[in-house]
This record gives structure tokens, C-alpha cells and sequence, in this order.
């Protein structure tokens, strides 16, 4: 089983952007050395708690301070942007690292409305277009428009000798269509979303198999995990996140991760201490045994090739330590 890294770039409570950045590229370099597929670094826009608005400017600093590791956005918000200026972007970074480059493409906002409307206007509109945008950012990507075509006689330069590897991000049945039809690897969001994962892992794998038959569909799942010494440790550490969520959706509190002590104190409602439950359920939380146990059992439901942890705690140590149990417990003895 392979295991990669998605990073939120998430913002402790007493830290800085430039702290949690500065941790984002920590997290790399320790992914780097620890054997991961893999590190995506997300989008957000004026999203308090998240530093990263443009993963762009994050892959070039962290490509340079890691040497094998594969790098990539989680996602590329596709309907904000024009897919020329895509393309020149992961075609540059390309060319600085060859083989390393992933280009994940995703359709959410990635913000408020507000925050879409100053990034890009009419969000809705651009999200309608998003089957069109994905194609012509292909088409710029493998130098594949019609001869007759206006951008026939372009390119997206500087062109790589290995392109980067388009994924199609999502959380729905739609998404995991999109990406059958057009051939394109897969990547699943667990951890976003209460939908049939599995499910919609299979419709896109038989979809694939129909549309590009002898070719192997690539699909990967996302999910939140925490592992510590300790199953009441890692318990604790996931109290963080999930308090972190309450308050952000309720508007309340600074938008950055509570500590451990603030979480445990906190005076949960019962309808939060139910969506507590929901949460932790969701997740993959506990000792380097049970988490493999946990990850094994979703692996046996999704038949995916390839998990993406998150996690997300208050100490980056913390998430340091969580990433390194679970490589030790299942790159370093082969699970």
C-alpha cells in the first residue's frame, strides 16, 4: 500500500502563516526521507486557519528542498484560473523537477463567495465551463488541438521532457466521471464528505475500464488520520481538529487550531458532542497498530491503490511524530 501526504497548511493557535508555511515545508522534507508517494499541498483563499492561497508558489520552494518525494497542488481550483497559465506554471515546475510534478485538479471554491468573486468573478458561471477548462488544459498539456485550432501554433512553455501528472480531484460521483471519461487518475476525498466513497471508487473504475480499455485506472483516497504512542494520545490530538472545525463553521473563535488543553475544556452541546462522535468515526485515529488495522479495513471497502493522510493537530511536532509512526508501521515493514 502506498501512502502519501495531503497538507492543509493549517494554523496553530499562538503561531503565524509564515510558522505554519514554514512547517508545510518541514512536513516535505520529512515525507521525503520517510519514504511517502507523494506530498499535495491544498488551495484556500481568505480561509482563516489555512495558509496557502497558492500551492504554486509553495511547490517551487519545496521542490528544491526535497530530492525524491513526488510534489503537486490538492487541488488546483480549475474555475478560477485560465488553463494556459495552468499549464505554463506545472510545465515550469516540471522542468525544474523532472518526474516529480502532479498537477491535481479540483472544482470547489476554496473560499467565500466574496473571496470568488474578487479571485475570479462569477464562480458559479466558471464552474459551469469546468468540463471545458479541464479540456483545453489537456489539450495545452499534451499539445493536442485540432490543426485549425487558435491554439494550435502555442505552447505552454517551457515544455518538460516528462509532463506533469494530471489528477482529478472530488468528492462525488460526477468528479469520478469526469475523470473516468477522460482517462485521468482519481483521487477520492473521504475525509470531506459523508458520500459513498467506495461507490463511487467502483463507478469510476468500471466507467474507466469501458472508456480506455488495456489502459489501469490510477485512484487514490484522502483520508484524516492521527496516530500517537498512544490510543488516549492520539485521541486527544484529534480533539484539536475537531474542535477546530465546530468553532470554524460557527464563525467563533480566531480560525486557527486549539491547543490539546482548549479542546479538552471546551463545553461541548450535546449536538456538538454528536457531531464529535460523527467526526472521530470518520477518522482514523489511534497507536501505530490500530491505525495500520483501521487503514487495512477501509483499504479491503475502497480497493484504492494509494491513501493521502491529512491530519491535522496543534503541535506540527505532533503531526511530524504521527506522520513517522505510521511510515514506520507501514512503508518500513512493507504492509
Amino acid at each position: 500500500m502506498k501512502l502519501s501526504i495531503l497538507d492543509q497548511s493549517p494554523i496553530s493557535t499562538g503561531k503565524t502563516s509564515r510558522n505554519a508555511l514554514n512547517a508545510s515545508v518541514d512536513l516535505a522534507r520529512l515525507g521525503d526521507e520517510l519514504g511517502y508517494t507523494r506530498y499535495w499541498i491544498a488551495e484556500h483563499h481568505d480561509f482563516s486557519g489555512l495558509a496557502c492561497p497558492n500551492p504554486d508558489v509553495m511547490l517551487g520552494i519545496i521542490g528544491a528542498q526535497t530530492e525524491q518525494i513526488r510534489i503537486g497542488a490538492g487541488a488546483v481550483l480549475l474555475p478560477h484560473y485560465k488553463p494556459y497559465r495552468v499549464a505554463e506554471t506545472y510545465n515550469l515546475l516540471a522542468t525544474l523537477y523532472p518526474g516529480r510534478i502532479d498537477l491535481g485538479i479540483g472544482r470547489a471554491p476554496g473560499g467565500s463567495a466574496e473571496a470568488s468573486m474578487a479571485l475570479s468573478g462569477n464562480f458559479l458561471e466558471n464552474v459551469r465551463h469546468m468540463p471545458e477548462k479541464l479540456d483545453e488544459l489537456l489539450q495545452f498539456l499534451l499539445h493536442d488541438f485540432a490543426k485549425n485550432d487558435m491554439y494550435a501554433k502555442i505552447r505552454p512553455t517551457p515544455v518538460p521532457e516528462i509532463l506533469p501528472q494530471p489528477w482529478m480531484l472530488g468528492t462525488s460521483e460526477k468528479s469520478a466521471i469526469v475523470a473516468a471519461e477522460r482517462g485521468l487518475p482519481y483521487t477520492f476525498g473521504h475525509f470531506m464528505t459523508d458520500q459513498d466513497g467506495p461507490s463511487i471508487i467502483s463507478t469510476y473504475t468500471e466507467k474507466f475500464a469501458r472508456q480506455h480499455p488495456g489502459k489501469t485506472p490510477e485512484k487514490m483516497a484522502a483520508v484524516s488520520v492521527i496516530c500517537a504512542e498512544t490510543t488516549d494520545e492520539a485521541r486527544d490530538l484529534a480533539l484539536s481538529g475537531h474542535l477546530w472545525s465546530i468553532q470554524r463553521d460557527k464563525g467563533v473563535g480566531d480560525g486557527k487550531v486549539p491547543t490539546v488543553s482548549e479542546a479538552k475544556n471546551y463545553a461541548y452541546t450535546d449536538k456538538e458532542k454528536e457531531r464529535l462522535q460523527k467526526m472521530m468515526h470518520k477518522q482514523v485515529v489511534g497507536n501505530p497498530q490500530e491505525v495500520t488495522q483501521q487503514l487495512e479495513q477501509l483499504q479491503a471497502l475502497y480497493g484504492v491503490d494509494e491513501w493521502m493522510i491529512v491530519t491535522i493537530t496543534h503541535s506540527y511536532e505532533a503531526r511530524k511524530k504521527s506522520y513517522e509512526l505510521i511510515a514506520k508501521a507501514m512503508l518500513e515493514s512493507g504492509c
